[in-house]
Protein backbone atom coordinates (compact mmCIF):
# COMPACT_ATOMS: atom_id res chain seq x y z
CA UNK A 1 0.00 0.00 0.00
CA UNK A 2 1.39 3.37 -1.04
CA UNK A 3 0.29 6.49 0.86
CA UNK A 4 1.33 10.02 -0.08
CA UNK A 5 0.31 13.59 0.64
CA UNK A 6 -0.32 16.28 -1.97
CA UNK A 7 -0.89 19.99 -1.57
CA UNK A 8 -2.68 22.56 -3.69
CA UNK A 9 -4.29 25.97 -3.54
CA UNK A 10 -7.69 24.30 -3.88
CA UNK A 11 -9.04 20.90 -2.93
CA UNK A 12 -9.50 20.06 -6.61
CA UNK A 13 -5.91 20.98 -7.44
CA UNK A 14 -4.53 18.76 -4.68
CA UNK A 15 -6.72 15.83 -5.75
CA UNK A 16 -5.69 16.29 -9.36
CA UNK A 17 -2.03 16.12 -8.34
CA UNK A 18 -2.72 12.86 -6.51
CA UNK A 19 -4.46 11.34 -9.53
CA UNK A 20 -1.72 12.56 -11.87
CA UNK A 21 1.09 10.98 -9.84
CA UNK A 22 -0.58 7.85 -8.46
CA UNK A 23 -3.12 7.09 -11.20
CA UNK A 24 -6.92 7.36 -11.62
CA UNK A 25 -7.55 4.47 -9.21
CA UNK A 26 -6.16 6.38 -6.24
CA UNK A 27 -8.34 6.57 -3.12
CA UNK A 28 -8.58 9.92 -1.34
CA UNK A 29 -8.42 9.10 2.37
CA UNK A 30 -8.44 12.56 3.89
CA UNK A 31 -8.74 16.22 2.85
CA UNK A 32 -7.94 19.09 5.19
CA UNK A 33 -7.41 22.82 5.01
CA UNK A 34 -3.98 23.82 6.31
CA UNK A 35 -3.82 27.32 7.72
CA UNK A 36 -0.43 29.04 8.02
CA UNK A 37 0.93 29.49 11.54
CA UNK A 38 3.58 31.66 13.04
CA UNK A 39 4.01 35.37 13.57
CA UNK A 40 3.28 36.29 9.95
CA UNK A 41 0.91 33.44 9.24
CA UNK A 42 -1.97 35.79 8.52
CA UNK A 43 -0.05 37.10 5.50
CA UNK A 44 0.21 33.65 3.94
CA UNK A 45 -2.45 31.85 1.91
CA UNK A 46 -4.04 28.66 3.29
CA UNK A 47 -3.71 25.52 1.20
CA UNK A 48 -5.35 22.12 0.99
CA UNK A 49 -3.59 18.87 1.86
CA UNK A 50 -4.83 15.55 0.47
CA UNK A 51 -3.84 12.13 1.79
CA UNK A 52 -4.09 9.57 -1.03
CA UNK A 53 -3.55 5.81 -1.07
CA UNK A 54 -3.01 3.14 -3.70
CA UNK A 55 -3.15 -0.53 -2.81
CA UNK A 56 -0.32 -2.63 -4.20
CA UNK A 57 -0.96 -6.13 -5.47
CA UNK A 58 0.43 -9.15 -3.61
CA UNK A 59 2.77 -7.25 -1.30
CA UNK A 60 5.71 -9.22 0.02
CA UNK A 61 7.13 -7.79 3.21
CA UNK A 62 10.18 -8.77 5.18
CA UNK A 63 10.28 -7.85 8.87
CA UNK A 64 12.54 -4.91 8.03
CA UNK A 65 10.29 -3.62 5.26
CA UNK A 66 7.21 -4.09 7.47
CA UNK A 67 8.80 -1.85 10.09
CA UNK A 68 9.54 0.80 7.45
CA UNK A 69 5.98 0.54 6.16
CA UNK A 70 4.62 1.06 9.66
CA UNK A 71 6.76 4.17 10.14
CA UNK A 72 5.73 5.54 6.74
CA UNK A 73 2.03 5.03 7.51
CA UNK A 74 2.29 6.80 10.82
CA UNK A 75 3.97 9.76 9.15
CA UNK A 76 1.50 10.09 6.30
CA UNK A 77 -1.99 9.57 7.77
CA UNK A 78 -3.74 10.57 10.92
CA UNK A 79 -5.14 7.20 11.91
CA UNK A 80 -6.82 8.45 15.03
CA UNK A 81 -8.33 11.59 13.46
CA UNK A 82 -10.25 13.40 16.18
CA UNK A 83 -12.10 10.51 17.78
CA UNK A 84 -11.33 7.47 19.92
CA UNK A 85 -11.54 3.89 18.81
CA UNK A 86 -11.95 1.36 21.59
CA UNK A 87 -12.36 -2.37 21.28
CA UNK A 88 -14.30 -4.51 23.74
CA UNK A 89 -12.30 -6.17 26.48
CA UNK A 90 -12.09 -9.91 26.76
CA UNK A 91 -14.41 -11.66 29.19
CA UNK A 92 -12.38 -14.82 28.91
CA UNK A 93 -8.92 -15.69 27.74
CA UNK A 94 -8.74 -18.11 24.81
CA UNK A 95 -8.05 -21.77 25.68
CA UNK A 96 -4.49 -22.94 25.99
CA UNK A 97 -3.32 -23.95 22.54
CA UNK A 98 0.01 -25.43 21.61
CA UNK A 99 2.15 -22.86 19.90
CA UNK A 100 2.59 -24.89 16.74
CA UNK A 101 -1.18 -25.00 16.22
CA UNK A 102 -1.91 -21.27 16.68
CA UNK A 103 -3.13 -19.72 13.47
CA UNK A 104 -4.46 -16.24 12.69
CA UNK A 105 -8.22 -15.83 12.50
CA UNK A 106 -9.82 -15.80 9.04
CA UNK A 107 -7.51 -18.29 7.37
CA UNK A 108 -10.44 -19.55 5.27
CA UNK A 109 -12.59 -17.32 3.04
CA UNK A 110 -15.96 -18.54 4.34
CA UNK A 111 -15.47 -19.95 7.86
CA UNK A 112 -13.31 -19.32 10.86
CA UNK A 113 -11.89 -22.16 12.92
CA UNK A 114 -10.92 -22.02 16.53
CA UNK A 115 -12.42 -20.41 19.62
CA UNK A 116 -14.26 -17.13 19.42
CA UNK A 117 -13.94 -14.40 22.02
CA UNK A 118 -17.18 -12.89 23.25
CA UNK A 119 -17.42 -9.11 23.45
CA UNK A 120 -18.62 -7.12 26.43
CA UNK A 121 -18.79 -3.40 27.08
CA UNK A 122 -16.23 -1.26 25.18
CA UNK A 123 -13.01 -0.61 27.06
CA UNK A 124 -12.84 2.79 28.67
CA UNK A 125 -9.43 3.53 27.28
CA UNK A 126 -9.44 4.08 23.54
CA UNK A 127 -7.02 4.97 20.84
CA UNK A 128 -5.53 8.40 20.48
CA UNK A 129 -2.54 9.83 18.74
CA UNK A 130 -1.74 7.07 16.24
CA UNK A 131 -3.49 4.33 18.26
CA UNK A 132 -0.71 3.92 20.83
CA UNK A 133 -3.14 3.54 23.76
CA UNK A 134 -4.71 0.45 22.19
CA UNK A 135 -1.42 -1.39 22.50
CA UNK A 136 -1.15 -0.41 26.16
CA UNK A 137 -4.73 -1.50 26.78
CA UNK A 138 -4.23 -5.01 25.45
CA UNK A 139 -0.81 -5.43 27.05
CA UNK A 140 -2.39 -4.63 30.40
CA UNK A 141 -5.16 -7.12 29.78
CA UNK A 142 -2.68 -9.86 28.89
CA UNK A 143 -0.19 -9.05 31.66
CA UNK A 144 0.84 -11.75 34.18
CA UNK A 145 -1.03 -9.97 36.99
CA UNK A 146 -4.31 -10.10 35.13
CA UNK A 147 -3.68 -13.67 34.11
CA UNK A 148 -3.16 -14.53 37.78
CA UNK A 149 -6.35 -12.71 38.76
CA UNK A 150 -8.28 -14.67 36.14
CA UNK A 151 -6.81 -17.94 37.48
CA UNK A 152 -8.51 -17.25 40.80
CA UNK A 153 -11.90 -17.55 39.09
CA UNK A 154 -12.88 -21.26 39.25
CA UNK A 155 -14.81 -21.23 36.01
CA UNK A 156 -11.77 -20.00 34.08
CA UNK A 157 -9.04 -22.03 35.76
CA UNK A 158 -8.77 -24.49 32.89
CA UNK A 159 -8.69 -21.78 30.22
CA UNK A 160 -5.90 -19.47 31.37
CA UNK A 161 -2.37 -20.21 30.11
CA UNK A 162 0.11 -20.86 32.87
CA UNK A 163 2.94 -19.11 31.07
CA UNK A 164 3.08 -15.41 30.32
CA UNK A 165 1.58 -14.69 26.87
CA UNK A 166 4.18 -13.93 24.24
CA UNK A 167 3.99 -11.02 21.81
CA UNK A 168 2.72 -13.50 19.21
CA UNK A 169 -0.06 -14.63 21.57
CA UNK A 170 -1.09 -11.01 22.06
CA UNK A 171 -1.31 -10.32 18.32
CA UNK A 172 -3.44 -13.43 17.78
CA UNK A 173 -5.73 -12.46 20.67
CA UNK A 174 -5.95 -8.96 19.27
CA UNK A 175 -7.02 -10.30 15.87
CA UNK A 176 -9.68 -12.43 17.54
CA UNK A 177 -10.91 -9.41 19.47
CA UNK A 178 -11.10 -7.36 16.26
CA UNK A 179 -12.85 -10.24 14.50
CA UNK A 180 -15.52 -10.33 17.21
CA UNK A 181 -15.91 -6.54 17.20
CA UNK A 182 -16.68 -6.53 13.47
CA UNK A 183 -19.16 -9.38 13.89
CA UNK A 184 -20.86 -7.53 16.76
CA UNK A 185 -21.30 -4.57 14.40
CA UNK A 186 -23.05 -6.98 11.97
CA UNK A 187 -20.33 -7.09 9.35
CA UNK A 188 -20.93 -10.33 7.46
CA UNK A 189 -18.55 -13.10 8.51
CA UNK A 190 -17.54 -13.66 4.89
CA UNK A 191 -16.28 -10.09 4.57
CA UNK A 192 -14.59 -10.17 7.98
CA UNK A 193 -12.62 -13.21 6.86
CA UNK A 194 -11.69 -11.57 3.56
CA UNK A 195 -10.59 -8.42 5.32
CA UNK A 196 -8.39 -10.17 7.87
CA UNK A 197 -6.96 -12.42 5.15
CA UNK A 198 -5.90 -9.28 3.29
CA UNK A 199 -4.38 -7.85 6.44
CA UNK A 200 -2.39 -11.02 7.14
CA UNK A 201 -0.64 -10.59 3.79
CA UNK A 202 1.09 -7.46 5.04
CA UNK A 203 1.53 -8.18 8.75
CA UNK A 204 3.36 -10.97 10.51
CA UNK A 205 2.76 -12.70 13.80
CA UNK A 206 4.25 -10.61 16.52
CA UNK A 207 3.39 -7.31 14.81
CA UNK A 208 2.38 -4.54 17.18
CA UNK A 209 -1.31 -4.07 17.81
CA UNK A 210 -1.44 -0.51 16.54
CA UNK A 211 0.25 -1.66 13.32
CA UNK A 212 -2.38 -4.38 12.83
CA UNK A 213 -5.22 -1.98 13.61
CA UNK A 214 -3.87 0.69 11.26
CA UNK A 215 -3.72 -1.87 8.45
CA UNK A 216 -7.31 -2.97 9.07
CA UNK A 217 -8.38 0.67 9.18
CA UNK A 218 -6.68 1.51 5.90
CA UNK A 219 -7.89 -1.66 4.16
CA UNK A 220 -11.49 -0.84 5.03
CA UNK A 221 -11.13 2.74 3.77
CA UNK A 222 -9.69 1.46 0.49
CA UNK A 223 -12.53 -1.05 0.10
CA UNK A 224 -15.14 1.69 0.65
CA UNK A 225 -13.46 3.95 -1.91
CA UNK A 226 -14.52 7.53 -2.56
CA UNK A 227 -18.17 8.64 -2.37
CA UNK A 228 -19.78 9.26 -5.76
CA UNK A 229 -21.60 12.50 -5.14
CA UNK A 230 -23.32 14.90 -7.52
CA UNK A 231 -20.90 17.17 -9.39
CA UNK A 232 -22.40 19.95 -11.47
CA UNK A 233 -20.76 19.93 -14.89
CA UNK A 234 -20.93 22.06 -18.00
CA UNK A 235 -23.62 19.97 -19.65
CA UNK A 236 -27.07 21.12 -18.55
CA UNK A 237 -29.37 19.94 -17.24
CA UNK A 238 -28.23 16.93 -15.20
CA UNK A 239 -31.06 14.50 -14.50
CA UNK A 240 -30.82 12.84 -11.08
CA UNK A 241 -33.09 9.84 -10.41
CA UNK A 242 -33.88 8.52 -6.94
CA UNK A 243 -35.13 4.94 -6.88
CA UNK A 244 -35.80 2.46 -4.10
CA UNK A 245 -38.41 0.54 -2.10
CA UNK A 246 -41.27 2.14 -0.19
CA UNK A 247 -40.69 3.75 3.17
CA UNK A 248 -36.96 4.44 2.89
CA UNK A 249 -37.39 8.24 2.68
CA UNK A 250 -36.75 8.99 -1.00
CA UNK A 251 -38.82 12.18 -1.16
CA UNK A 252 -37.30 13.65 1.99
CA UNK A 253 -33.82 12.70 0.79
CA UNK A 254 -34.45 14.47 -2.52
CA UNK A 255 -35.44 17.61 -0.63
CA UNK A 256 -32.27 17.45 1.47
CA UNK A 257 -29.94 17.03 -1.51
CA UNK A 258 -31.74 19.67 -3.59
CA UNK A 259 -31.66 22.16 -0.70
CA UNK A 260 -27.89 21.86 -0.44
CA UNK A 261 -27.41 22.77 -4.10
CA UNK A 262 -30.02 25.53 -4.05
CA UNK A 263 -29.06 27.22 -0.78
CA UNK A 264 -25.33 26.56 -0.48
CA UNK A 265 -24.32 26.67 -4.16
CA UNK A 266 -27.05 28.83 -5.66
CA UNK A 267 -27.86 26.32 -8.41
CA UNK A 268 -31.03 26.43 -10.50
CA UNK A 269 -32.94 23.28 -9.60
CA UNK A 270 -36.20 21.70 -10.70
CA UNK A 271 -38.25 18.72 -9.58
CA UNK A 272 -40.07 15.95 -11.38
CA UNK A 273 -42.13 13.16 -9.89
CA UNK A 274 -43.35 9.92 -11.39
CA UNK A 275 -44.80 8.76 -8.07
CA UNK A 276 -48.48 8.80 -8.95
CA UNK A 277 -49.18 5.62 -6.96
CA UNK A 278 -48.78 6.89 -3.43
CA UNK A 279 -51.43 9.13 -1.92
CA UNK A 280 -50.18 12.69 -1.23
CA UNK A 281 -46.68 11.88 -2.56
CA UNK A 282 -46.94 14.71 -5.09
CA UNK A 283 -48.19 17.12 -2.43
CA UNK A 284 -45.17 16.41 -0.24
CA UNK A 285 -42.72 17.16 -3.03
CA UNK A 286 -44.71 20.22 -4.10
CA UNK A 287 -44.34 21.62 -0.58
CA UNK A 288 -40.56 21.33 -0.82
CA UNK A 289 -40.61 22.80 -4.35
CA UNK A 290 -42.57 25.84 -3.16
CA UNK A 291 -40.16 26.44 -0.27
CA UNK A 292 -37.16 26.27 -2.62
CA UNK A 293 -38.92 28.28 -5.35
CA UNK A 294 -38.39 25.48 -7.86
CA UNK A 295 -40.78 24.16 -10.56
CA UNK A 296 -42.42 20.74 -10.18
CA UNK A 297 -43.46 18.60 -13.15
CA UNK A 298 -45.59 15.47 -12.82
CA UNK A 299 -44.75 12.61 -15.19
CA UNK A 300 -47.55 10.11 -15.82
CA UNK A 301 -45.76 7.99 -18.43
CA UNK A 302 -42.24 7.56 -19.84
CA UNK A 303 -43.39 9.14 -23.10
CA UNK A 304 -43.79 12.50 -21.32
CA UNK A 305 -40.20 12.64 -20.12
CA UNK A 306 -38.58 14.07 -23.25
CA UNK A 307 -41.11 16.89 -23.56
CA UNK A 308 -40.80 17.75 -19.87
CA UNK A 309 -37.00 17.92 -20.07
CA UNK A 310 -37.15 20.22 -23.09
CA UNK A 311 -38.98 22.80 -20.94
CA UNK A 312 -36.23 22.72 -18.29
CA UNK A 313 -33.13 23.29 -20.42
CA UNK A 314 -31.98 26.29 -18.39
CA UNK A 315 -31.77 24.42 -15.10
CA UNK A 316 -28.58 22.94 -13.66
CA UNK A 317 -30.11 19.96 -11.88
CA UNK A 318 -33.42 18.13 -12.23
CA UNK A 319 -34.29 15.84 -9.34
CA UNK A 320 -36.67 13.01 -10.26
CA UNK A 321 -38.72 11.21 -7.61
CA UNK A 322 -39.92 7.73 -8.59
CA UNK A 323 -42.57 5.46 -7.16
CA UNK A 324 -41.44 3.30 -4.31
CA UNK A 325 -42.41 -0.34 -4.65
CA UNK A 326 -41.58 -3.79 -3.39
CA UNK A 327 -38.59 -5.24 -5.19
CA UNK A 328 -40.85 -8.25 -5.86
CA UNK A 329 -43.29 -6.15 -7.91
CA UNK A 330 -42.32 -6.94 -11.51
CA UNK A 331 -44.78 -4.52 -13.16
CA UNK A 332 -43.68 -1.42 -11.26
CA UNK A 333 -40.04 -2.37 -11.67
CA UNK A 334 -40.50 -2.47 -15.45
CA UNK A 335 -42.26 0.93 -15.36
CA UNK A 336 -39.28 2.46 -13.55
CA UNK A 337 -36.87 0.86 -16.00
CA UNK A 338 -38.76 2.38 -18.94
CA UNK A 339 -38.80 5.78 -17.24
CA UNK A 340 -35.02 5.80 -16.83
CA UNK A 341 -34.51 4.60 -20.38
CA UNK A 342 -36.69 7.42 -21.73
CA UNK A 343 -34.00 10.02 -20.96
CA UNK A 344 -32.10 10.83 -24.15
CA UNK A 345 -28.37 10.13 -24.23
CA UNK A 346 -27.70 13.85 -24.75
CA UNK A 347 -28.52 14.40 -21.06
CA UNK A 348 -26.17 13.54 -18.23
CA UNK A 349 -28.01 11.07 -15.99
CA UNK A 350 -27.27 9.80 -12.49
CA UNK A 351 -29.20 7.17 -10.55
CA UNK A 352 -29.22 6.79 -6.77
CA UNK A 353 -30.66 3.76 -5.00
CA UNK A 354 -32.01 4.84 -1.61
CA UNK A 355 -31.78 2.19 1.12
CA UNK A 356 -32.60 2.17 4.81
CA UNK A 357 -29.80 1.25 7.21
CA UNK A 358 -32.38 -0.58 9.34
CA UNK A 359 -33.31 -3.11 6.62
CA UNK A 360 -32.17 -6.71 7.09
CA UNK A 361 -29.06 -7.65 5.15
CA UNK A 362 -30.78 -10.47 3.27
CA UNK A 363 -33.48 -8.08 2.06
CA UNK A 364 -30.88 -5.45 1.12
CA UNK A 365 -29.14 -8.00 -1.09
CA UNK A 366 -32.42 -8.85 -2.83
CA UNK A 367 -33.19 -5.17 -3.36
CA UNK A 368 -29.74 -4.50 -4.83
CA UNK A 369 -30.09 -7.45 -7.20
CA UNK A 370 -33.53 -6.44 -8.44
CA UNK A 371 -32.65 -2.77 -8.96
CA UNK A 372 -29.44 -3.73 -10.75
CA UNK A 373 -31.70 -5.00 -13.50
CA UNK A 374 -33.13 -1.48 -13.82
CA UNK A 375 -29.93 0.54 -13.97
CA UNK A 376 -26.45 0.96 -12.58
CA UNK A 377 -26.61 3.09 -9.46
CA UNK A 378 -24.83 4.63 -6.51
CA UNK A 379 -26.28 4.25 -3.02
CA UNK A 380 -27.73 6.58 -0.40
CA UNK A 381 -28.27 5.13 3.08
CA UNK A 382 -31.04 6.66 5.21
CA UNK A 383 -32.11 6.33 8.86
CA UNK A 384 -28.66 6.05 10.39
CA UNK A 385 -30.18 7.69 13.45
CA UNK A 386 -32.40 4.64 13.95
CA UNK A 387 -29.61 2.10 14.35
CA UNK A 388 -26.31 1.81 16.21
CA UNK A 389 -24.95 -0.95 13.95
CA UNK A 390 -23.44 -0.01 10.60
CA UNK A 391 -22.17 -3.36 9.34
CA UNK A 392 -24.74 -3.47 6.53
CA UNK A 393 -23.21 -0.37 4.95
CA UNK A 394 -19.92 -2.24 4.56
CA UNK A 395 -21.73 -5.45 3.56
CA UNK A 396 -23.68 -3.80 0.75
CA UNK A 397 -20.64 -1.94 -0.52
CA UNK A 398 -18.79 -5.26 -0.77
CA UNK A 399 -21.78 -7.20 -2.12
CA UNK A 400 -22.99 -4.76 -4.78
CA UNK A 401 -19.76 -2.95 -5.65
CA UNK A 402 -21.83 0.26 -5.86
CA UNK A 403 -20.38 3.52 -4.56
CA UNK A 404 -21.96 5.03 -1.46
CA UNK A 405 -22.69 8.72 -1.96
CA UNK A 406 -24.70 10.17 0.93
CA UNK A 407 -26.17 9.20 4.31
CA UNK A 408 -29.05 10.73 6.24
CA UNK A 409 -29.62 10.66 9.99
CA UNK A 410 -32.93 12.39 10.70
CA UNK A 411 -35.94 14.18 9.26
CA UNK A 412 -34.66 17.76 9.29
CA UNK A 413 -34.24 19.33 5.84
CA UNK A 414 -31.49 19.96 4.82
CA UNK A 415 -29.42 19.49 7.98
CA UNK A 416 -29.73 15.75 8.58
CA UNK A 417 -27.76 14.71 5.51
CA UNK A 418 -24.09 14.58 4.58
CA UNK A 419 -21.71 13.09 2.09
CA UNK A 420 -20.62 9.60 3.05
CA UNK A 421 -17.73 9.99 5.50
CA UNK A 422 -15.64 6.84 5.07
CA UNK A 423 -13.32 7.40 8.01
CA UNK A 424 -16.17 8.02 10.44
CA UNK A 425 -18.01 4.81 9.51
CA UNK A 426 -14.84 2.71 9.63
CA UNK A 427 -14.04 3.99 13.11
CA UNK A 428 -17.53 3.07 14.27
CA UNK A 429 -17.18 -0.42 12.81
CA UNK A 430 -13.91 -0.85 14.70
CA UNK A 431 -15.52 0.09 18.01
CA UNK A 432 -15.19 3.88 18.03
CA UNK A 433 -17.90 6.36 18.96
Amino acid sequence: MTINKFQGKTEEEAIEKAKSEMGPGVVIMNVKLVKPTGLFGFLKTPHYEVTAAMEEKDPQLTPASALKASMRMHESINLAADEDISLPKLEKEPPVIKKQTVRPVASQPETVEGPKVSASNPASEGIEERLVNLQTLLEQKLSPDNAKADQEQPELKDLVPVETPTHQDQSVSFLKMMYQTLLDNEVDEKYVNQLLDDVMKVVRRGSSMDYILSNVYQKMILKFGNPKTIKVGNKKPQVIFFIGPTGVGKTTTIAKVASRFKIEQGRNIAFMTADTYRIAATDQLRTYANILDAPLTIIYSPEEMDQALSRLQDYDLIFVDTAGFSHKNEEQREDTKKLLASVASSYEKMVYLVLSATTKYRDLKDICDKYRGISDYSIIFTKLDETSLYGNIYNIRMYSGADIAYVTNGQNVPDDMEEFHTQEIVKKLLGGD
